[in-house]
């Protein structure tokens, strides 16, 4: 196997999508998850009141939202997992990131995904773009239902640093040689771990701490596929 893998992030960083997006996807749901994360928006208050939650502290507000998921069938989030790749992720993904996949294959790199989306989201789009690996969060499933709590360890932030380096450690990669890309500030620490990051549209934060660090910047268009 190769010494070299590219890490990417996904919402934001191959797809035109974030975890708001995803969530108006389940809200619409006609069963049990649309029901409570309705509930949910109107104690929230807003979308936007969403928007800045994720930003503060994503792992936090990922174990907040998927409490919603409580009482859901693990069949029926399996089902809702592939309707939510063919309307939401497939539609939107950048056309420069599946070039850019194709371009680190190509190079010998192991295509591996680091995702703080639910594993069972990622399944669909790992098969499709054929990668070697990829690591989301998990729910928690008793007697085939999900009981809204996230299992540990949630991906999410540093801890995505320190999942690479475990999985670099196993697969006898060289660090400095990999790739890594991301679109968010809170990946920093993901992007620092390897010898060759790079961000893809960056929030403010990001693209100030990429230019403080002479990253490359990539702008990918909306235009998507």
């Amino acid at each position: 196997m190769s010494g070299i893998a590219a890490f990417f992030d996904v919402d934001g960083t191959l797809v035109h999508s974030n975890i708001v997006h995803s969530y108006a996807f389940f809200a619409r749901n006609p069963g049990r998850v649309g029901e409570a994360l309705r509930r949910s928006a109107g104690l929230l208050g807003s979308i936007p009141f969403l928007y800045a939650a994720d930003l503060y502290d994503r792992k936090a507000f990922n174990e907040f939202f998927y409490m919603n998921y409580k009482g859901l069938s693990s069949d029926r989030l399996r089902a809702l997992a592939d309707e939510h790749f063919q309307k939401i992720w497939k539609p939107n993904l950048y056309k420069e990131g599946l070039e850019l996949v194709r371009q680190c294959r190509k190079a010998g790199c192991r295509i591996v995904l680091v995702s703080g989306s639910l594993q069972v989201l990622l399944e669909p789009l790992a098969r499709m773009l054929e990668v070697d690996d990829f690591v989301g969060n998990h729910l928690e499933v008793i007697a085939d239902h999900c009981t809204g709590r996230l299992l540990p360890p949630v991906i999410a932030g540093a801890y995505k640093a320190r999942w690479i380096r475990e999985y670099a450690r196993r697969e006898h990669l060289e660090l400095e040689r990999c790739f890594a890309y991301s679109d968010s500030y809170s990946d920093f620490a993901m992007l620092s771990v390897v010898g060759r990051p790079s961000v893809i549209n960056p929030d403010l934060q990001l693209k100030a701490a990429a230019r403080s660090q002479s990253w490359p910047i990539l702008q990918f268009s909306i235009g998507r596929t």
